[in-house]
């Protein structure tokens, strides 16, 4: 096996995998950690210095479903629902416990669970994926228009799934090994070379209905993905400067998710505009 087990289709030519060094870039998520706990304190003050009946923000009508990223959970997301639902949103975990299996799997579980949550609500749910999470969001939102209104990914190296950290690659490698020797619900040779990574890979690259809103937060120190490939030319593209991994938690990238959502909700999408 070479030194990545992925397809060389995921890798295209002007991508390329962050050196091994880069990692050290992700230790600021301690930083971005400690800034959450700061704001989420500084709110929580603010809303208890408001007459009791103005502490409730207004409910936002569509309903937001949260999607971690590779080897991780919905807890992942925590912090960044918890947020969110302060703020008025709606907020739905993915029912992922750990995002290690096919994607394509991951992406039908994930279809029901937006399939339930719409008919529930009567109304399209928008979707935040945190990196992988963020690819298959894309995929969902490219086949079921009628159940998705939006979504918002967050370092997710849809142009190049491959262009990751060798440390990603050694994962999915012991991935497809286990699978191999028998342990079911792992991602197999065909996720990640195969059939199956084809349709994954060309359900990110799909163009999506005109009506679906689409956000791509990246971060150029990103020390997990090449920032590059999260730039999707058809998303209104956010630059933000917290690590991979503090993506799921920092309070200006839970700012930037916020505004994208009210954005969702007012149907509005500039494609190809950068914010940073």
């Amino acid at each position: 096996m070479t030194d990545s087990p992925l397809a060389s289709f995921l890798l295209p030519d002007g991508y390329a995998r962050p050196s091994l060094a880069a990692v050290l870039q992700e230790r600021t998520v301690v930083v971005e950690a400690g800034r959450y706990v700061v704001r989420a304190r500084q709110e929580r003050r603010e809303r208890r210095s408001r007459p009791y009946t103005g502490r409730s923000a207004a409910r936002a009508v569509e309903p937001v479903i949260l999607v971690p990223g590779f080897t991780a959970g919905d807890g992942s997301l925590r912090l960044m629902a918890r947020t969110l639902r302060e703020r008025g949103y709606r907020t739905y975990r993915s029912q992922i416990r750990a995002n290690v299996g096919c994607t394509l799997n991951a992406a039908a579980q994930l279809e029901s669970r937006l399939e339930a949550i719409a008919l529930r609500r009567g109304t399209r749910v928008q979707v935040v994926g945190h990196s992988l999470g963020g690819m298959i969001a894309r995929g969902i939102a490219v086949r079921r228009p009628d159940l998705v209104s939006g979504i918002v990914t967050l370092g997710s190296p849809m142009l190049a799934p491959a262009a990751h950290h060798v440390a990603l690659s050694w994962g999915v490698e012991t991935l497809v090994r286990l699978s191999r020797a028998g342990v079911p619900g792992l991602m197999a040779e065909e996720c990640v070379a195969g059939v199956c990574a084809r349709q994954s890979f060309d359900e990110c690259r799909a163009p999506l209905s005109p009506d679906v809103t689409f956000t791509a937060v990246y971060s150029r120190r990103d020390g997990v993905v090449d920032w590059r490939a999260c730039i999707d030319p058809t998303a209104v593209a956010v630059e933000v400067g917290s690590s991979h991994l503090g993506m799921a938690f920092d309070p200006a990238v839970i700012d930037h998710v916020s505004a994208a959502l009210r954005r969702g909700a007012d149907g509005v999408g500039v494609r190809g505009l950068q914010i940073a």
